[in-house]
């Protein structure tokens, strides 16, 4: 298959092997950001292939992941009110709150929809004016752009019966925090491809030159995550800690402006808390003062909502990149893809649905 096939290339997998056991000469931490890198990574079982030394630390770059558990308790109470169309991307509707999961509502008859396309749920709203129609608008910058063009069109609409659920987070800060942390021993990272699409890499290079961590901008098939590898190895042995983009057929420094413009205009940074990680300063996005009428927590005033995480979940030292879904006594036990005790195991970017998609068993916990 064109621009696929090739990138899935088994000779030159080996070629690029063979050029990182020849490259490394000491351990090194490398962290994969996104999640759909992870999935690529254990799939394909590339992290098991590595030299002795390169471990590969799995990031907290899966949106449904991070998204705070108290905005899915929030979106589970909003969905549940009458007169409610409550829209969402897949992965989202069984994400374990508090008390439940948004296909829990639906069950209970809840109108809850999956939607690939913020600009459906826009649509849905034109077409039942009767209805509040929210849309749960979660993810990093790749998603933002979309959400960002459903609000200024239902704006232009007038369409007053249209709101957005906002958990947007940003990924710089967020490496920022992991670098920050005591026990970090992340040496360089391998940053999402499909973000800086959007936003360009100029944002990582003052982390790069400040933190001394070389920054690979990556994409997500086998070759692409072995070069990125072999990248960041190379940087790491030689000293050096530069932004560097394999990338580049689909990534240019300076992103994507148009796309930009449409977020700066609807969305402003503030403050989010991240789940299993908690607050990170302007780490997240808002509705700008302009378009604050499409906020659904203000328009449903869901106010402060008392959370509360499963004990036995480890999912924050998981997206931390501290344990892997192994280390969990749960995995593959009381934490399954059909009875999942926290959203790793939900999302088709988690990393515990990638460890147990790929029938990664852990090595001292029986199955029942």
């Amino acid at each position: 298959m064109k621009y696929l096939a090739e990138y899935r290339d088994p000779e030159l997998a080996r070629r690029l092997l063979g050029e990182l056991r020849a490259v490394a000469t000491q351990p090194w931490a490398i962290m994969e950001v996104c999640g759909g890198q992870t999935h690529t990574l254990v799939r394909q079982g590339i992290d098991e292939l590595l030299p002795a030394g390169i471990r590969m630390v799995h990031g907290p770059g899966c949106p449904v992941c991070v998204t705070p558990l108290e905005m899915v308790d929030k979106a589970v109470a909003i969905a549940g009110r009458p007169g409610v169309i409550f829209t969402s991307y897949g992965d989202m509707l069984r994400v374990p709150g508090t008390t439940g999961d948004l296909l829990g509502v639906k069950a209970r008859g809840g109108d809850v929809r999956v939607v690939y396309s913020p600009l459906e749920a826009v649509r849905i709203a034109a077409e039942h004016p009767d209805r509040q129609v929210v849309f749960f608008a979660v993810g990093f910058e790749t998603t933002a752009p979309a959400n960002a063009m459903a609000v200024l069109r239902a704006s232009r609409a007038g369409l007053a019966n249209f709101s957005m659920l906002v958990s947007h987070v940003l990924v710089p800060p967020a490496i920022t925090a992991i670098l920050d942390a005591p026990d970090n021993e992340v040496r360089a990272f391998l940053a999402a491809g499909h973000v800086c699409a959007v936003m360009g890499f100029t944002e990582y290079e003052p982390i790069a030159a400040r933190y001394r961590v070389p920054i690979v901008v990556t994409g997500f098939e086998p070759l692409d995550l072995l070069e990125g590898i072999l990248m960041a190895v190379r940087q790491l042995e030689t000293g050096r800690a530069a932004v560097e983009n394999q990338y580049a057929r689909a990534v240019r420094r300076s992103g994507n402006p148009a796309a930009q413009a449409a977020v700066a205009e609807v969305f402003e940074v503030t403050g989010r808390a991240w789940r299993g990680i908690g607050p990170i300063p302007a780490s997240g996005l808002r509705l700008a003062g302009a378009f604050t009428d499409f906020d659904a927590e203000t328009r449903f005033a869901t106010g402060t909502i008392a959370v509360r995480e499963n004990p036995e979940c480890i999912a924050g030292a998981i997206l931390r990149g501290t344990k892997v879904p192994t280390d969990c006594t749960a995995y593959r036990v009381r934490c399954t893809p059909r009875t999942p005790l926290g959203a790793p195991m939900v999302s088709s970017e988690g990393t515990c649905a990638a460890y147990h998609n790929a029938g990664r068993r852990p090595s001292t916990v029986e199955e029942s």
